[in-house]
């Protein structure tokens, strides 16, 4: 991987925000973004996504993106998967443990998907705007990942108290969830407005985006250091995993883009969206259906050591894998 890449990172005002929000975090700084005003950014941000997502998927055939598609399904089908195996029999965590782990690993985080948007059109090589599309299915991972731990419980004979949750009840709150509603929402606006609509919105939405997500980073950092305090009751298999794994996640699915047709940018960014964490809806949804899981496992595995290593170093790595993947295979 060309270091400049790495360096442009770590220098870029995304990624220092993101620090010296973890700085203020450890030194016990009084800087803080009211909770009110974290959420008015968050919404702007996924509702922004979609729309441009959304702007970009009408211009779509269906018939282009069958393999994007089947890509995305092995995603939300493989990914928790991985992530309950390798948290169950590797690391050695119970099997209520293991689903919450696999349904955050499972699912995808917003704001590393942002990242790797905003970061693929700094290299030149922007993603195709029908990915939003992709990575809003991927929060489906959620379910599949419980459904895997509900799975387990019943295969060992522990199938009373939470682990008989009913699967209508967790797809609803799901699909009713903050990310999917404006992912999914935006995308369908977008898609509808046209061209001339587009145009008189596309000033905020568009041209205000990344200063708002600099913004949001900041809080991202000091969110990640007060959680990797905790951290430090888990133990070294769990710091492994939530570095190990994501990097696995993402090489695989850059090398799965890569081979059904997908130019760089999208099969770079759909690589970090698998290689990324939720910790915004599918804890909710953990805790609805295994409430015995431990969340200062799988939260701080999410916030204290994915979220930090993608944002620093897991992206611009990931961009140098898909880079070779491409050169290789000749995408």
């Amino acid at each position: 991987m060309d270091t400049s890449i790495l360096l442009e990172n770590l220098v870029s005002p995304i990624t220092l925000a993101f620090v010296l929000g973890m700085v203020a975090a450890l030194i016990r700084s009084d800087l803080e973004i009211p909770e009110p005003v974290i959420r008015i950014i968050s919404i702007f941000l996924l509702f922004s996504i979609g729309l441009q997502g959304g702007h970009e998927l009408a211009r779509v055939e269906l018939g282009d993106i069958a393999g994007a598609i089947a890509v995305t399904a092995g995603i939300v089908i493989f990914i928790p998967l991985i992530a309950f195996l390798i948290a169950r029999h590797v690391v050695g965590l119970d099997i209520r443990n293991a689903a919450g782990v696999a349904a955050l690993y499972g699912s995808m985080s917003s704001v590393t998907f942002i990242v790797a948007r905003s970061f693929a059109e700094a290299q030149g090589t922007p993603m195709d705007g029908f990915v939003t599309g992709l990575v809003a299915l991927m929060e489906l991972g959620i379910l599949v990942a419980l459904f895997y731990g509900r799975w387990a419980l019943s295969r060992s004979g522990s199938t009373t108290g939470s682990g008989r949750g009913k699967v209508s009840a967790i797809l609803i709150e799901t699909l009713r969830g903050r990310s999917l509603v404006l992912l999914v929402g935006g995308l369908i606006i977008g898609a509808a407005s046209g061209e001339r609509n587009f145009e008189r919105i596309e000033p905020f939405f568009v041209e205000l985006f990344r200063g708002v997500l600099v913004i949001f980073l900041l809080e991202m950092g000091m969110a990640a250091a007060s959680r990797l305090r905790e951290f430090m009751r888990v133990g070294g298999r769990m710091l492994a995993f939530g570095i190990v794994v994501p990097l696995f996640n993402g090489t695989l699915i850059a090398l799965a883009g890569t081979l059904v047709g997908l130019s760089l940018g999208s099969a770079f960014v759909l690589a970090c969206a698998a290689a990324s964490a939720s910790y915004i809806d599918a804890p909710a949804a953990v805790r609805a259906t295994f409430p015995e899981a431990n969340p200062s496992i799988y939260l701080t595995s999410s916030v204290g050591v994915t979220l930090p290593f993608m944002l620093v170093l897991g992206i611009p790595l990931l961009y140098g894998v898909t880079v070779w993947w491409q050169g290789l295979l000749g995408g």
